[in-house]
């Protein structure tokens, strides 16, 4: 069994933070749970735009208020406490943070930590 405080965590070397973005992976590839989880702050007045190649990514939003957009199709979604949305198609997306954003995230494949965003929006794989 693993038991995990966010609180500790947030101490540790599992905080990676990135352009106006923390995130506290509270499960990493290591775990060999098969996937990674996380809790990601986005800072209020934010933007971004990823697009994980690589990764199914799944989210729910706890806090905050903005929107995410496909990019393919330009349908844009609000975000708000309650809401869920799962990038299962490899989906290229900007996510826009009206307020803090306070997110959980799961990675498929689970991400190892140690990874950055490459200049496409997307991470590598851990062997790439």
């Amino acid at each position: 069994m693993i038991v995990r405080d966010f609180h500790e965590l947030a101490k540790t070397d599992r905080t990676v933070s990135d352009a106006q973005w923390t995130s506290v992976r509270m499960l990493l590839a290591n775990d060999g749970m098969g996937f990674s989880f996380h809790i990601t702050f986005l800072d209020a007045g934010s933007e971004h735009t990823f697009e994980y190649k690589n990764h199914f990514e799944s989210v729910y939003c706890m806090q905050g208020k903005g929107s995410i957009t496909d990019l393919k199709t330009g349908e844009t979604h609000e975000i708000r406490p309650g809401v869920m949305y799962a990038l299962n198609e490899h989906d290229r997306h900007t996510l826009r943070a009206e307020e803090e954003l306070v997110m959980a995230c799961v990675f498929n494949p689970p991400v190892t930590g140690k990874e950055v965003h490459r200049a496409d929006g997307s991470y590598a794989l851990e062997d790439s």
